[in-house]
Order: C-alpha cells, then structure tokens, then sequence
C-alpha cells in the first residue's frame, strides 16, 4: 500500500488522525466512531512515507485482544512490523531482557493472581478471611499499588481517597505489608511489579533507557483514559522527554476510577503538551439516531466539562424501550419474552446481551432464559483460554494432532470434546451450562476451519494464535454480562436491566466524582447498543414486596411516560398489569404454565400421537437449514417446536402460526417448507 492508499476511505476526521503523523496528538474519540481504524491507518501512513520505521513503533493498549487486533489490522495495512502490545506485555518482555545483564541470575517468575499469596499471607498475621473477602482485598492492594501507595502510607491514602475497603484499612495494610514481603523472599512479580520494576531498570541504568528508547521512537497509546500513575510513569520513561506520543481516549468512557485509573493525563494532554494536536471523533457508525440520541442526553445531564456530542451516521431505527415492572422475577421473565421476540424476528442469539450493573444480578435472567428455552452464555472477568475446561480441551486437541487420525476435522473434535462434556443437548443452566458453551464454541470453530479445508494441526494452531491474541470464537447465545465487562463490545440489542437508585447508581457510590462515574457507565451501557435498546426497572426484589423502588436517577426527563412492558426496540408494548390469556392443555383442559408445555398444548404427562417419520424428517430438515445458513439447529427450530409441530401436523400457515415459538419471520422463512412435510406425511 501506498501512504494515499492507506488514507482512501477515511471520513474527514479520521483522515486528519492518519495525516498527524508527527506528535503530541490527541484525539478524542466517542464510541462507534472508528477510533482503532483512525489510529491504525495514522501508525501505517507514517510507516509508508517513511516517517518511522515500523520496528520504532509501539502502539500500546490495555487488553491482550485489543492489541491482537492492532497488529491485525496493521497486517492488512501492509504494516507488519509494529509492536502493539498491552503495557504489561511491553514491559515484561523489556524486563525478562534486561535482568540476567542488569540485576543477574534469572529474571522473576510472574503470578497470576495475588489469591495464594495472599492466604499465606493471611496466615502470617493470624487472619481468617474468606476467599471472595480475599479477592477484594486483592483490588484493594492493587488500587495502591498503582497509585505508587506503599503499605505504610495505605491507611491514610485510603481515608483520602474516600475508599470503602472490604476489610479494616489497618488490616488490610499489614496484609499488603505480609504479601509484599512474601513476594519479594520468593522471587515473584505482579502484573505491578512489571511495570514498577521496568521503569526502575531503566531509571538506574541509562545504557538500557538508551537501547530502549533507541529501538521505540514513536508511541501510541488507546483507551488513554484508563491510565493509572504507575502506567504514566514508565510511559514517561519510555519517552524520555520525547514527544512523539499520539493518545486516544473518550472522557465519556471513564469507568475504571475505582481501579487506580485516571481521565486527567488524557483531558489534561494539552497543558501537559501545549504545542500538541487537538482531532475529535463524534460520527457515530455504530448506533441508530435515537440510541446515540439517548446517550447524548444522559451524558449532556452530568457535570464534565470534556463530554462529546456524539453524531449518528446510521438510519433511524426503533425507539429505545423504557420498562416497569412489579418485581426482579417479573422483570427477567419480561426480559426473555423480548429476547425471544428478538429472536424469532431473526436476530442471533449473539447479537442479544442483558447488561446489569453488578454479577448478582445475573441468576434471575439465567433462570428466564433457561425457561423461555433461550441458549445464553455468562461473560465473566475470565478469559476464554484460561478457563479450565478450555485448557484441558486445547491439552487434549493438541495430543491428538500429534498423531492425526485422518478423520474429518469435525468429527474428530466432536469425539474429543464429546469425551470431556460436548453433549448433543445443553444442561439446564449455571456451570455445567457455562463449560458446556466453552465447548460448543470449540466445536463450531472446527466446523467452520473444517469448511476451509482444515486439519486437525492447523485447528491447534489456529487455536494457539487466537490464545495468544485473547481472540475467543463466538458462541451462539444471549450473553449476560456486568456493565463493566461490556466495555469495548457491541450487539445489535441491549437489555439494560435493574436501573434503580441503589443500583445505578450503586448505593456506595456517595461523592459527586462517584455519581458521576456511575452515570458514565449507564452511557457505556447505551452505546453498546447499534439498533435495538430496552431499559427496565422492577419496584421490589421479590413478588409480593414493598414496591419501594424507584428509577434510576439518570433516567428522570427521558422516558416520559414509562412503557408498562419489556418489549424489544420497534414492537408493540401492553401494559404491564394485563394478564396473558390463559393456555389450556388439549387433552385434559388443565391450565398450562411450563413455557414447553404451553409450547406443545398438553401437559408432558398427557398422551399424544403423533407420526415418528414425521418427526424424524422435520429433524433432518432442520439439520439441512441449519447446516446450509451456519447455524445451530436449535436456531432454526427448537426440539420442542419441531416436537409441536408432529403432534398438530398443521396444514395450513394460520394453523402454523397457532403454534406457540412460531411468529411470522418464521412462517416466511420456513413455513412452505415445514407445511409441505407435514402434508406429504399423513
């Protein structure tokens, strides 16, 4: 590519990011409006106009992913050479170098996770916390460990702070005191530590700042409102007073303060480097005018001076939904009915996320789901290769390609994962059903490598790249995740659910900058969000409770008068208190509840005839459309859906559409078909 090529296609701002190739630059860019293009088409014009070269470039981000995708995209933008790398990978990967030269003998091994220590630790001062207690006071100490706050100066630090620690703060020093000695004795770092111990090498030892400084020139940080102090100071002393530094950020999107991070290096970057270049991005690509309309309006209610107006470049699409409800379960069940509209109108299941503000949340719309039948999947903070099931699958699937059989691709990861929990149907819910998914992602990852003419090796290393890029496969359901988790992801329909005083914003959230930031989140919670976008609310816990609750203070002015119902983006709503007409077994009358017992008409004790050749061929059908549209079968039609159909054996398309799971997306897309198998089997 040539520099004019790699501007071709930029919109105006954009284009003004690429062609600032020379720093300080600054761009501030809102959510949807191409940042990572911007900045990668910036980093491949200075390489092809021979500004830098590319092995003088590191770009530098906050998450393994996000800098796979960097190098990615650099790769397709005939750049190949430049580093992008999270700030702990850069830093690791200078201080692993450097040791045996600098300190002598090996370099320190890193630790994962602070929770072994940490109980040890525990121990030494004759403390018996439990483990989740253990895994706050883990955060704690790593807020001060960021913020350059030793142990004997924590206790102050955190009064200042107005932190709400999980533990007495004197406790929780002496614990930092005991970890951090334990630590040292064993010849450990933390992720900390790294970049600590990397600016301190470089500090001491001008001959390796200046190998250093001598291989990177030209830097470029994303998510800059993110940065911590520790951060900051080993990207100071990568710059050593150099400012060839480009930073992108969105003031909007600061949600991480509780962590040690901070927005004053990005809406400070003009005073701190006055001759630097100011570039906004407001042209939203991502979300419909009236999602980017609401965020505007919550956003425009806080109190930031440095907030971006965001300008949707997309078609109009349905309004936002606001919703009430009685209680949680009723607000879950309102949840599902939606998603299941969603679904039957022909949106993916993984283009669907139900966003809440804190893990908790999550049962009530397992169970919802789990009943409407809706496959799902919950996004925690682990990452997709290191959870434990998909460890001892890619252990395997390694072995195995050692000595290939010769099987097709599928078959042969279909019998490999089958051995450790790849079953035909789901389990009902919570774990199993969680390993489950892993697994099924792996099973869909080979049926699509397998259609490309892949072999069992090349899966592993296919595999192995997407490990080290933290670049997971999709998997096929409604994902569930915190607000906070969400960040940097998008779906075409968002649930925002739970949005009470209390809970958005959480009650512990009490000092302005803490409201604040809550409100920040609701906006990242919204831009998530390109067509569909419903937001609800329940006025007690429990059914039957005092309806004490009230809306989210965030929403008061935009709802207007609240819709009664949970019903997806562009539907019809019926108010909350009307009662569904009630749905009476076939055979014997009695009133149904179950959602497949509704969906079948009888009860699951009641008798029912029905052909079995029928039901067999509607099965190889479904299997036929799922293969050819890459989807799972359940997609296409559900068991129970297909089992319905063989016991009613409709002849027409009025008395396809009487059966429950079958609306008109279905009936347009299928309804020939199935209609023609039902009358070909009498």
């Amino acid at each position: 590519m040539t520099g004019d090529d790699v501007l071709a296609g930029l919109d105006p701002e954009q284009r003004a990011v690429a062609e600032a190739v020379r720093g300080p630059v600054c761009v501030l860019a809102g959510a949807g409006t191409g940042k990572t293009r911007a900045i990668t088409h910036r980093i491949a014009h200075a390489v092809q106009t021979g500004v830098v070269d590319a092995q003088g470039v590191l770009a530098v981000t906050f998450t393994t992913r996000a800098a796979g995708e960097l190098r990615q995209r650099l790769r397709q933008l005939g750049t190949p050479g430049v580093q992008a790398r999270t700030f702990h990978a850069a830093a690791l990967r200078q201080l692993t170098y450097f040791w045996p030269k600098v300190i002598g003998g090996s370099a320190p091994s890193v630790i994962e996770s602070k929770l072994p220590l940490l109980v040890e630790a525990s121990r030494l001062i004759r403390r018996s916390p439990d483990r989740s207690e253990l895994r706050d006071i883990a955060s704690e100490i790593e807020w001060a460990k960021v913020t350059q706050i030793g142990h004997e100066d924590y206790v102050a630090a955190a009064a200042k702070a107005h932190r709400s620690p999980p533990a007495p703060a004197e406790e929780i020093a002496r614990l930092y005191e005991a970890y951090e000695q334990l630590r040292r004795e064993r010849h450990l770092v933390d992720f900390e530590t790294i970049l600590e111990l990397t600016a301190a090498v470089m500090t001491e030892h001008p001959d390796v700042a200046n190998q250093i400084r001598q291989q990177y020139r030209y830097f470029v940080v994303d998510e800059y409102q993110d940065v911590n102090p520790l951060q900051k100071l080993l990207l100071d002393t990568w710059l050593g007073g150099r400012d060839d530094l480009c930073v992108v950020g969105d003031p909007n999107q600061t949600i991480y303060s509780f962590t040690g991070a901070t927005p004053r290096y990005l809406t400070g970057f003009s005073v701190e480097h006055p001759n630097a270049s100011l570039i906004k991005l407001v042209r939203d690509y991502r979300s419909t005018p009236e999602v980017v309309s609401l965020a505007n309006l919550v956003i425009a209610k806080g109190k930031s001076p440095h907030r971006l107006e965001l300008v949707a470049q997309r078609p109009e699409g349905p309004a936002p939904t606001f919703s009430e409800h009685d209680d949680e379960p009723a607000e879950a069940a309102g949840v599902a009915r939606a998603i299941r509209k969603l679904i039957d109108k022909g949106v993916s299941p993984r283009e669907i996320a139900v966003l809440f503000r804190v893990n908790a949340q999550s049962e009530a719309y397992e169970e919802a789901l789990a009943k409407a039948e809706i496959p799902y999947l919950v996004r925690g903070a682990d990452r997709f290769f290191e959870r434990p099931e998909v460890r001892r699958a890619v252990v395997l699937l390694r072995g195995a390609a050692r000595s290939a059989s010769g099987e097709p691709l599928a078959q042969e990861v279909h019998g490999i994962l089958g051995g450790i929990g790849l079953t035909p149907v789901p389990p009902g819910g919570g774990k199993a059903r969680e390993e489950w998914e892993s697994l099924r992602a792996l099973a869909d990852l080979a049926e699509d490598l397998a259609a490309e003419g892949a072999d069992l090796p090349a899966f592993v290393v296919e595999l192995e790249r997407r490990a080290s890029e933290q670049h997971a496969p999709p998997v096929e359901g409604v994902t569930l995740a915190s607000l906070h988790a969400a960040k940097g992801l998008e779906w075409d329909a968002v649930f925002l659910v739970g949005l009470t005083d209390g809970m958005m914003p959480i009650i512990y959230a009490e000092t302005p900058e803490q409201i604040e930031e809550e409100r920040r989140l609701l906006y990242v919670g919204i831009t998530r969000a390109r067509v569909h976008l419903g937001l609800s609310w329940a006025l007690a816990r429990a059914p039957g409770g005092r309806k004490g609750r009230r809306p989210s203070r965030f929403l008061d002015g935009l709802t207007g008068r609240p819709m009664r119902s949970s019903a997806p983006s562009g539907t019809a709503t019926a108010p909350r208190r009307a009662v569904a007409a009630p749905v009476n077994c076939r055979v014997c009358g009695k009133t149904l509840v179950a959602a497949a017992e509704q969906k079948l008409g009888r009860c699951s004790t009641c008798p029912s005839d029905y052909d079995e050749a029928l039901l067999e061929a509607l099965k190889a059908w479904r299997t036929s459309m799922a293969k050819e549209a890459k989807v799972p079968p359940y997609v296409v039609f559900t068991d129970v859906t297909l089992q319905a159909i063989a016991e009613r054996a409709p002849r027409s398309e009025q008395e396809l559409l009487s059966i429950a799971g079958i609306g008109k997306v279905k009936l347009d897309r299928y309804g020939a078909a199935v209609l023609d198998i039902c009358r070909t089997h009498p």
